[in-house]
């Protein structure tokens, strides 16, 4: 590790419905962060997209502020790199420009096309290719198809397909690069051979000349161009490393590097990264498996596609008086609703919540699940919804860890990171009804902190992951779990699978 001048980079975390940015020293401190939301276009026949360029503006918008509140020098910025959502396709032409609008990962139109390829690739060998339990609307392959089949015009001038990360690399370097981890998801890469799927490719029509060129994580592309330079306020002698998917980005930044550790991202969405050696091909766990942004490790990929998105959307809709408040006193609104809550009794007297606001993920994989609320009755007040869609979230969690444990895969404890980490609340509900000790670490914005330490060992600041993650990791709080409340959320969980299991022939 180069500690001879202080050096700089930037790790920026594109999320579902916010950027994040951090800047860090070689010796790991976090020096600035900023953060921006933005909101997706919502639609019938269940659309979810975003003009792409909303992705580089609020890019540039988070740089900037992280160049402004920290007063550091842009030539002391050796390196930048991203980590991102990943599915949501962008597709491009020859210019670079992109053709449509960019359509989320939350984006449920192409079911038809999931159950096309499943029925013509089969479920074992999607899984033993690619890491994927079940074929569903959320993957690229399928929006390809239905490009391909319903805008045949975009279809025929795409030029590249893109996902998030790999689109801000090219608008940073105007070079197309992509790394494993983002791609893993995609239903067209190989995690075995580290290749595109030929046969895939053949059967969506396009080639591999369509798609970037795969490197592994923390590998230099090159200076940013002078544009970019401009756009960002950044000096053209920083470079763009190939980051990381966000949850092994995250994992990176909880130092969650080895075999059988366990991170969870309670963000827009949920996702837990379980560290693994080799690949998992069976399909009764029902959880996927992707290539690791750390070299030679796999990654399962439990999820739910809302998390803390349904927190944001009753904020939004619903806590008017706490956004006013929030703003008057300088406060965040989510913590006057959770202080609420936390006076509500656990079960919230028996009101539950099933949180698939935009369908199910694992291990339901259900397109067709709806956010219910249910036992409402008199005398309930805004803190008994509020406390429901807690608990609801950490049922959903614990769901897919009991799905683990049957399956004989072991978990010790938890690093919880996202919004969701920063209310202690939430934190204990979820040591308390896993089961399972539950850790914050100082750095909560651990996914772009992940791939900032990809900056650095790609820029040559640190000597490798372990250098990285040494350097600038350190844990907060530990939450132990609390036998009483285990016991009574034992209760809320059964009710939690009754209600699924009740409504999923009405869906």
């Amino acid at each position: 590790m180069d500690l001879g001048s202080i050096s700089y980079t930037i790790g920026v975390d594109v999320g579902t419905t916010s950027i994040k940015s951090v800047l860090l020293d070689n010796k790991g401190e976090l020096i600035a962060s900023s953060m921006k939301e933005y909101t997706l276009d919502s639609g019938a026949n269940d659309t979810c997209e975003l003009n792409p360029d909303v992705y580089w503006e609020i890019t540039c918008q988070v740089i900037h502020e992280l160049l402004e509140s920290s007063v550091v020098l842009p030539e002391l910025i050796k390196g930048i790199a991203f980590s991102s959502q990943g599915e949501t396709l962008i597709v491009v032409d020859k210019n670079g420009k992109p053709l449509r609008k960019a359509i989320v990962w939350l984006d449920n139109r192409s079911v038809n096309e999931a159950t096309e390829i499943e029925k013509e690739f089969g479920n074992q060998l999607i899984m033993n290719i690619t890491g994927q339990p079940e074929v569903v609307a959320t993957w690229p392959a399928t929006k390809i198809l239905w490009l391909k089949r319903f805008e045949p015009e975009t279809f025929k001038h795409t030029y590249k397909y893109l996902l998030v990360e790999d689109y801000l690399m090219y608008r940073m370097t105007g070079k197309y690069a992509t790394e494993h981890s983002l791609v893993s998801s995609t239903l067209y890469f190989d995690i075995n051979t580290l290749t595109w799927w030929k046969e895939m490719l053949l059967f969506l029509g396009i080639t591999e000349n369509q798609l970037p060129e795969l490197l592994p994580s923390g590998t230099s592309i090159g200076k940013i161009t002078e544009q970019a330079a401009k756009q960002t306020g950044l000096a053209n002698n920083t470079a763009c490393v190939t980051g990381a998917y966000d949850h092994p980005a995250g994992a990176i930044g909880a130092g969650s590097i080895q075999s059988g550790d366990v991170t969870l991202t309670i963000g827009a969405s949920m996702a837990m990264c379980v560290s693994m050696d080799k690949p998992v091909t069976n399909t009764d766990l029902k959880i996927p498996c992707q290539c690791h942004a750390v070299n030679g490790l796999y990654f399962l990929l439990p999820y739910g596609q809302t998390a803390g998105m349904v927190l944001k959307w009753f904020r939004d809709e619903f806590c008017t008086e706490e956004i006013r408040l929030g703003a008057l006193q300088g406060i965040d609104p989510y913590y006057l609703m959770v202080a609420e809550a936390e006076k509500i009794p656990i079960g919230a007297d028996g009101l539950i919540m099933l949180p698939h606001l935009m369908g199910a993920g694992s291990p339901e994989f259900n397109s067709e699940a709806k956010g219910v609320f249910a036992g409402i009755k008199m005398g309930m007040t805004k803190a008994h919804f509020t406390r429901a869609i807690l608990e609801s979230v950490v049922c959903m969690i614990h769901r897919n860890i009991q799905i683990m444990i049957e399956q004989g895969i072991s978990i010790r404890e938890i690093n919880v990171l996202g919004g969701g980490s920063k209310s202690t609340a939430w934190v204990q509900m979820l040591a308390n009804m896993t089961g399972i000790p539950v850790n914050t670490l100082m750095i909560s914005d651990n996914a772009a902190t992940g791939a900032a330490l990809l900056a650095g060992v790609g820029t040559g600041i640190f000597n490798g992951l372990n250098d990285a993650c040494q350097v600038s990791v350190k844990t907060q709080i530990r939450f132990e779990p609390e036998s009483t409340a285990q016991e009574q959320y034992k209760k809320v969980y059964s009710k939690y699978i009754q209600l699924y299991q009740s409504l999923e022939s009405f869906w």
